[in-house]
């Protein structure tokens, strides 16, 4: 029987247990695999009109992506993954683009040239870590190396100067996929690809699911049966660090929080995302 690519369980109350798949053999039947999937998904007649937004969402990013892939070779493009939902819905998207692309690359080819390169044994990613990081997030990004083929930098230091030392590490790098949504602090003007602004390391930004609400992230991740961080089980929304981020007060049942917190997949607004977070 075929290793499962994505899966969940749940525990006695119904909240979605977080388990990481053996990992398929090698980053190509991976893609294959997630690529099968979420075809599957976008070819299924849609249940509600979140669904169908989610559908034609997962379209765009998925075209988004295949232009990066058509202006950048595989070398010239990392991730920044944390192990939060935005980028965990990207990485999904990331993976069936990639299937697509080698396919449609491969069968671009006669048999007086040979085909282009197969995928590479792991995708390039970089992690900047908090400086108190939640140790659940820790485990989940542990636990995504080997779920997703992942070749993951990570860097303890502030972001601008954790880009520098990664594009000091990686000098081939170019772009930076990003799961930047425009609810996002800083994300309200900016485009699928953007250069980094002045005075921080250069390389292109690229944002495939910038335009993706709140309730358009769980929807996928659920339709999809993507596991994810515990954390989202507990209460919150946005993940930090220990010191600044929270249960989301708009979960609290009861109102107060004492009787626990209801799913982060509960909550709809996208003003009511970051209730959770201390900003300074």
């Amino acid at each position: 029987m075929p290793t499962p690519v994505l899966g969940v369980s749940s525990d006695s109350n119904g909240n979605t247990a977080t388990i990481a798949q053996d990992p398929p053999h090698a980053l190509p039947e991976l893609c294959a695999k997630v690529h099968q999937k979420l075809e599957a998904f976008l070819r299924k007649e849609p249940a509600t009109e979140r669904v169908r937004q989610v559908q034609e969402q997962s379209r765009t990013s998925l075209g988004i992506l295949e232009e990066a892939l058509q202006r950048y070779s595989q070398d010239e493009l990392s991730l920044s993954y944390n192990g939060g939902k935005d980028c965990l819905v990207l990485l999904v998207l990331y993976l069936s683009a990639l299937h697509s692309h080698a396919t449609r690359t491969a069968n671009g080819h006669d048999a007086k040239h040979p085909p282009p390169p197969r995928l590479p044994r792991s995708l390039r990613a970089v992690y900047i870590m908090s400086s108190d990081p939640f140790q659940e997030v820790d485990d989940f990004v542990d636990s995504s190396l080997q779920t997703y083929h992942l070749d993951l930098a990570r860097y303890a230091m502030p972001m601008k100067q954790a880009f520098q030392a990664y594009l000091d590490d990686h000098k081939d790098v170019k772009a930076i996929f990003v799961g930047t949504r425009r609810t996002d602090p800083h994300g309200a003007t900016l485009e699928h690809f953007q250069a980094t602004d002045r005075g921080w390391p250069a390389f292109m930004r690229i944002h495939p699911v910038i335009d993706w609400h709140y309730a358009e992230v769980w929807t996928f991740i659920r339709e999809l049966e993507i596991p994810y961080c515990p954390l989202y089980d507990k209460g919150y929304t946005s993940l930090g660090g220990t010191t600044d981020t929270h249960p989301n007060p708009a979960l609290a049942k009861g109102g107060d929080g004492k009787g626990g917190y209801r799913p982060a997949f509960e909550l709809i607004a996208d003003e009511e995302e970051r209730l959770g977070r201390d900003w300074s």
